[in-house]
């Protein structure tokens, strides 16, 4: 049982931020009345269809093995975006940091190398 709780973590771990990021980048793109508005308090309302298309393209290429690394710098970077303005307006930033939290924590159960250097190989003798 402790080889499916090891594969099973990183893939929980994993769900939750891309549902959130996938879930916001719907919303964008569909531009309801409230997303608009949200938008708008902060000037952004003009890029909302780019920002919905970046967030599940970002999420894409972080659920994808092969390009997770440039998912996770992508996503770090939207999200880092994200707080930037939200601090310049004075909202909270309770979800843009929590959301970038999780994915961090998924990147480093997925892939420690996203973060530490990989282990040096050992020599063959």
């Amino acid at each position: 049982m402790a080889p499916l709780k090891k594969t099973l973590a990183p893939v929980l771990v994993t769900a939750v931020p891309a549902l959130l990021i996938t879930a916001s980048g719907i919303m964008k793109l569909l531009g309801g009345t409230e997303i608009r508005q949200a938008m708008a308090a902060t000037g952004v309302a003009d890029y909302r269809i780019g920002l919905g298309l970046m967030e599940l393209l970002f999420t894409a290429l972080f659920l994808y093995p092969r390009t997770m690394k440039l998912g996770l710098l992508l996503l770090t970077s939207y999200f880092a975006g994200a707080i930037a303005t939200d601090l310049s307006h004075g909202r909270s930033l309770v979800a843009p940091v929590l959301i970038l939290t999780l994915v961090w924590i998924a990147a480093f159960l997925r892939d420690r190398t996203a973060f530490l250097p990989a282990p040096a190989a050992t020599p063959a003798v």
